[in-house]
């Protein structure tokens, strides 16, 4: 185990987190989904694209939705949470759309268009650490205007081509990886993917 002395902070439990992959249909460059640059002052992932998403509220647990999430997200999500932390990922994701970006899945939210994507934990040691799960919805499903808390700079509809160009987090890009495959079909019959200990893995006891 690092010690203090080594900068190293230890012991910090990771935050049950949500992230929410925005997707539009393909255009000229491509299919395009919903990112934005975190500044230099924030201490997680600053200077780096990222997705619209954070660490799961009180306020989440208790939540109204104007529709139910898919049995089988539902089911995803709880083979890593208990059932109440499940359907509040969900919420938090919804909420955090909102906020960072001013585009919303309704008031109260519809979950039944959200799809289930990957997870990944920060590895032991960081100063900040988050057990995130990453969900999908198409940009259909999604309303509002554009621009949220200005959290996030540089917020658009990125070419998934054109992100992965940019110095991305692994975790970003595995994100994305998923993204191309699932939109491409070749998802079909691979298990749930797990970013841990700085790397992308099948997740164990997952289908």
């Amino acid at each position: 185990m690092s010690t203090a002395a080594e900068g190293v902070t230890a012991g910090v439990a990771a935050r049950d987190a949500a992230s929410l992959v925005v997707v539009a249909p393909a255009g000229e460059g491509g299919p395009a989904v919903l990112m934005g640059l975190r500044g230099p002052g924030h201490r997680f992932s600053p200077n780096r694209l990222v997705f619209p998403g954070g660490a799961v509220e009180p306020e989440d647990f208790d939540a109204a939705a104007a529709t139910r999430l898919p049995d089988a997200v539902r089911a995803a999500l709880e083979r890593r949470a208990a059932p109440r932390l499940a359907v509040a990922l969900a919420h938090a994701a919804a909420r955090e759309l909102r906020e960072e970006t001013g585009l919303s899945l309704g008031a109260p939210p519809a979950l039944d268009g959200l799809a289930y994507l990957c997870r990944a934990v920060t590895p032991p040691g960081a100063p900040i650490r988050f057990n995130a799960r990453f969900l999908m919805v198409a940009a259909a499903r999604v309303g509002g205007v554009l621009g949220g808390s200005g959290e996030l700079e540089a917020l658009r509809f990125w070419p998934v081509a054109e992100a992965m160009a940019a110095d991305l987090h692994p975790v970003q890009r595995g994100v994305l990886e998923q993204v191309r495959r699932r939109l491409a079909g070749a998802a079909e019959g691979v298990g749930m993917m797990l970013f841990e200990q700085r790397r992308w893995v099948e997740e164990e006891g997952a289908v």
